[in-house]
């Protein structure tokens, strides 16, 4: 099957919320991150193409709601909040998105943001009802209480992957150390 073909019957599989194996594949370094759009848990739209054009993108993929407040991911984004000006300052967009089933979504992604004060400008939360994007990138832990395999990538400016890191556990998350060293920035913890 040529990729033109399969990539558009991924495409379409994905967004009609059905996914069968060896379609939906997972982007890999190198290759480019599929476009998508989602929105905030307030209803405003988020487009990655649209973040792209201002600089690179640390796209993450969190656990969402499995029935609980994943308390890993929320020191993940956490930490990466802590870290907003190293972002800034390399002209990184973070889009963070809460995968989970559709009903109630943007009230637990909502939930999930425990800080009273809103996300640094450069940083965009997004939910992903019924695992749209999540099907789309190959990342659906289809487990009992799971969402997503916890994941970053790292794109360029024109959607290509840099780097990226996939968790097939609660931990080992990506962290600004491991973002920023992907680039080369000086200073940058490994």
């Amino acid at each position: 099957m040529n990729t033109l073909l399969k990539r558009s019957l991924a495409l379409l599989i994905a967004f009609s919320g059905f996914v069968l194996p060896g379609f939906a594949e997972t982007p890999a370094v190198q290759g480019k991150a599929p476009d998508f759009t989602l929105s905030t848990p307030e209803g405003q739209p988020v487009r990655l193409s649209n973040l792209l054009k201002q600089g690179d993108v640390a796209l993450v993929f969190l656990r969402g709601f499995p029935g609980y407040q994943c308390p890993i991911c929320q020191r993940q984004v956490h930490d990466l909040e802590l870290d907003s000006a190293k972002f800034a300052a390399s002209g990184i967009q973070l889009l963070l998105v809460y995968p989970g089933q559709a009903a109630q979504l943007d009230q637990r992604a909502k939930e999930f943001m425990t800080k009273e004060d809103a996300l640094p400008a450069n940083f965009h939360l997004v939910i992903d009802p019924d695992f749209t994007v999540t099907n789309l990138y190959g990342l659906r832990w289809n487990a009992d209480r799971e969402t997503a395999y916890p994941s970053t990538f790292l794109l360029d400016k024109t959607g290509k992957v840099m780097w990226l890191k996939i968790s097939h556990t609660h931990g080992d998350r990506a962290t600004t150390g491991d973002i920023l060293g992907a680039l080369g920035t000086p200073g940058a913890k490994q």
